[in-house]
Parts: C-alpha cells; structure tokens; sequence
C-alpha cells in the first residue's frame, strides 16, 4: 500500500514538473504570477508542510491553483475571511435561509435518512442530491422546493462504517461549506479536519468553514454517517456580483460534478 502510494506522488510530481517546464517556455510571465499567485494561496493553510505542498500543485489541490487569482480577487471583494465560520457570521437573511433548511433536516431526519436508504444500497459513498449550485434535482421534500438567494447547494453525503476522505481541497471561494451531521456519536474517529481544527460532531453537528483550506472528513465508526451537505455565498458587500460570477460557475459544477466525485454514488437524481 505505501509503495503504491509512493509511486502515484512521483507520477504526480512527475506530471507536475512537465507541465510547469512547458509553461515556463510558452509563457513564463503567466506562469510567474500563478507561482505568485499559488503560494501565496497555499500559505492561507495552517498545516504548511511538505504534503500540503504535494497535494495544492500535484495531487486534488491542483484546480484551486488554477483559479487562484481567481480566489485571492474573491478574498478582496468579500468580508474577511474567519477560515472557520459561525452562524453569526452571515447576515440576517442568509442565517433566515440556514435556520430553516437545518430545521428541515432537524425535524425530519428519519424521513430523509429512510428515503436515502432506499437507493443507496451497498454503495459505500453517497450523495444524494436536492439542488447542486442552483440546479434542482429532486423535489420530494415540499421544504427544499422554494427559492433560495443565498444557498446554492443542498445534498446529504452519506458514509458508510469505516470511511474517510483524503485530504482535499474544493476549488473556489465564491461559497462556504455548511455541514450538518444528522448521526452524530461520540467517538474520538469521527470528525472533520481543517487546517488546525479536529472539529467531533458528538460536540457540535454544525461545521461551516472555506472548503478551498486543506480538509478531510474521517468516520472510522462501524455505522452509517448522514451529512447534509450545502454551499452558501460568501458574506461580501457585493454578492450581487458573487451572483454573477456563480452563473458559468454553476455550469461548470454540474458538468464535472461526475469527476470531483467520482468515487460517489449520486442519489436522487432520478427524481427532478
């Protein structure tokens, strides 16, 4: 397993250094500022050490390395970024739009969980889809039905018992990340991880924070681990251009939803 894993860093790095020589000769001003651009990106994480190195410019963090100039012209149209958010972080409004989804899944978690279960099988990953970046796709809780001006995201992610995700980066700050574990237990290998924060759902259900920082979700738990799984606009004093922005980008989530996730299960998606 550590051989295997060995090899695949050397192809990726590999791969890397051919594609920085070849972009050094076809346009070494380019590529200065994304060199610029992605270290100064990079360093925005707390852990800065080899392997975050390894994963932003050669493994999943690669893409946000793309669109870091991107990212870093974000940062300056929006409200500092808290890296790990809370609820009284959002305006009025957006935590309107939060408390009454979160209230959805609080108040009916059986009926969720039971509708999920009956598609997802044997699948050891699932995402089971109610709206990705503005698109719908199933409609069968009245609930999620409705606009939303600020939330762009809802899913649930569902593990099954001994899981867990690499560490990983998402690829733009237009949104934040809100997660609500509907399975919370109290057990010290169930937990997300940012950066410096080991955040245990038995301890608080809710974790918002800027997806784009290095993360990894572990469930190391004999038992089904429910998530739900939502992208919010940033707080920014012109999220009507956040808006804007969002239009190709939400095209462009959908199309390669298949690739970002392509060791999950997509679930509901029969019922738009």
């Amino acid at each position: 397993m550590a051989s295997r894993v060995s090899r695949k860093r050397i192809k990726q790095g590999v791969i890397a250094a051919v594609f920085l020589t070849v972009a050094v000769a076809l346009s070494p001003i380019a590529t200065a500022i994304y060199i610029l651009a992605g270290s100064l990106d990079v360093l925005r994480n707390e852990k800065r050490d080899w392997y975050l190195i390894q994963r932003y410019f050669s493994g999943n963090g690669f893409t946000t390395w793309l669109v870091s100039p991107l990212n870093l012209l974000l940062d300056l149209l929006s409200y500092r970024n808290r890296k790990i958010y809370r609820l009284e972080d959002f305006s009025g409004e957006a935590r309107q739009e939060l408390d009454r989804t979160l209230g959805f899944f609080r108040d009916n978690k059986d009926a969720v969980i039971a509708r999920i279960d009956r598609e997802l099988g044997d699948e050891k990953r699932g995402m089971f889809l109610f709206r990705w970046y503005g698109q719908r796709y199933n409609r069968e809780f009245e609930a999620l039905n409705g606009d939303f001006k600020h939330i762009r995201t809802i899913a649930v992610s569902v593990f099954q018992g001994t899981e867990r995700t690499n560490f990983h980066f998402g690829p733009l700050r237009l949104t934040l990340r809100v997660l609500f574990n509907l399975t919370p237990v109290k057990d010290a290998e169930v937990f997300i991880e940012c950066g410096k924060t080991k955040h245990y759902w038995a301890e608080n259900p809710l974790f918002i924070f800027d997806d784009t920082l290095m993360h990894r979700s572990v469930n190391d738990h004999d038992g089904r681990r429910y998530v739900v799984f939502m992208d919010i606009l940033r707080p920014s004093p012109v999220q009507p251009l956040l808006r804007v922005l969002l239009v190709p980008i939400s095209w462009a989530a959908t199309a390669f939803k298949s690739i970002y996730y392509r060791r999950w299960a997509m679930l509901g998606i029969g019922k738009s």
